[in-house]
């Protein structure tokens, strides 16, 4: 299995001995935030400080006025760092050192513009908006998903572009104190999840659907499920026509993001990575429905890309079958990655067996969750899984 550790641009700079680390873990490349949203990171190598407090979604490379002239959406820079290309330089750094670097692109996940710019978010059957989730049925969004790709990459050499959020976040969202969890089960977070803000709604026009009527269907269920109190409930009431109508209309919309990124990554490396260019890995999830960092993907997105990465945080059955779906869906020659943390509140029992389970599932690459944020405690697990990873051969699903 190939290995891509994850990090920020502080952890590559800043934290003493990071190359170093990462060099004797064997991961294969390092994965470095170049856009990113707003977090709050742990240093635990970092001598002088113990956090990195990132306040908004930030841009960490130039905001060059001659890419965002006259574009209402553009990215911000960070004042938490030093220098304006802190992702440039980690990269450039990796690089020197003999480790591969690849560029993680967060798209659509921007409180800060979503704050500023509402009428560009996901907005719900209630007319609610969800400032952190930028909607990629409006052109706005989709060219500064584009231009935000193109800038991320010029002038760098990278072995692959990573694609989180590429496609629609929803109603579920880590944020402010969240204190939705344990109310909404799958069924209602599926439908204050659907998009109703004018330009989805435009669409749902165009298939002959009236977007009011659409509106009041989607509210009347969300109520029924939640005063219904089954919080295990998968499964809405929904006319199937209209469910069908609903995700057409979201998919339509994430492929059509997809395509602008792609082409703006395409034109951008070209000069700078060579005749093959690096690859192309999107984060993703094999239940079209999904919405968030690692949205559904689409008929037509594996296709289109060289390898899908799927969210295997949670250790158990679940994340196994969901990387056995994918090894079978997706074409051959696309690969199937599983996004594995050992930074989470608690350490995974048994790391080495769980990724095992998950090679043997399908999976042939780990994505590892967080080279910088995993402090000296879990540096064991971090070994633990490399290890695992690349003692698996060409794995054949069991």
């Amino acid at each position: 299995m190939r290995v891509t550790g994850y990090s920020y641009p502080w952890d590559v700079l800043d934290a003493p001995g990071f190359v170093d680390r990462a060099g004797q873990l064997g991961v294969d490349e390092v994965a470095v935030a170049v856009s990113y949203h707003s977090t709050r990171a742990a240093t635990p190598y970092a001598p002088g400080a113990t956090s990195v407090p990132a306040r908004h979604a930030a841009f960490y490379r130039p905001v060059r006025e001659r890419a965002w002239r006259g574009a209402r959406l553009r990215p911000a820079g960070p004042d938490w760092v030093a220098g304006e290309d802190s992702a440039g330089d980690a990269v450039r750094a990796l690089t020197e050192a003999g480790l591969p670097a690849a560029a993680w692109l967060v798209l659509t996940h921007n409180s800060r513009l979503g704050l500023a710019n509402p009428d560009v978010t996901v907005r719900n059957c209630f007319g609610e908006y969800y400032p952190w989730a930028l909607c990629p049925s409006r052109a706005e969004v989709r060219d500064f998903a584009a231009t935000l790709t193109a800038e991320a990459l010029d002038g760098l050499a990278v072995s692959s572009v990573v694609l989180e959020a590429c496609g629609q976040l929803g109603a579920v969202h880590q944020c402010e104190h969240e204190k939705t969890d344990a109310v909404w089960g799958p069924a209602a977070g599926r439908l204050l999840s659907v998009c109703c803000c004018s330009a989805c709604a435009a669409r749902w026009t165009e298939s002959g659907a009236d977007p009011a009527e659409v509106r009041s269907r989607l509210r009347a269920e969300v109520r029924a499920l939640i005063d219904g109190g089954d919080l295990a409930r998968t499964e809405d009431r929904l006319p199937t026509a209209l469910a069908e109508l609903l995700l057409r209309t979201r998919q339509a919309s994430t492929d059509a993001l997809r395509r602008g990124v792609l082409a703006a990554a395409a034109a951008s490396v070209a000069s700078v990575a060579g005749a093959g260019g690096p690859r192309i890995v999107l984060h993703g999830a094999v239940d079209p429905w999904t919405t968030g960092a690692l949205p559904g993907l689409t008929p037509t997105a594996a296709e289109q890309v060289d390898a899908v990465v799927l969210q295997c945080w949670r250790p158990g059955a679940a994340s196994v079958a969901s990387v056995a779906t994918a090894h079978a869906e997706v074409p051959a020659g696309t690969g199937v990655g599983a996004y594995v943390t050992v930074a989470g509140a608690a350490p995974v029992a048994d790391v080495a067996g769980y990724v095992t389970d998950l090679g043997r599932a399908g999976a042939d690459e780990l994505h590892l969750y967080h080279l910088g944020l995993a402090g000296p405690a879990r540096q064991p697990d971090l070994a633990a899984a490399v290890t695992a990873a690349h003692q698996l051969t060409a794995a054949t699903p069991s």
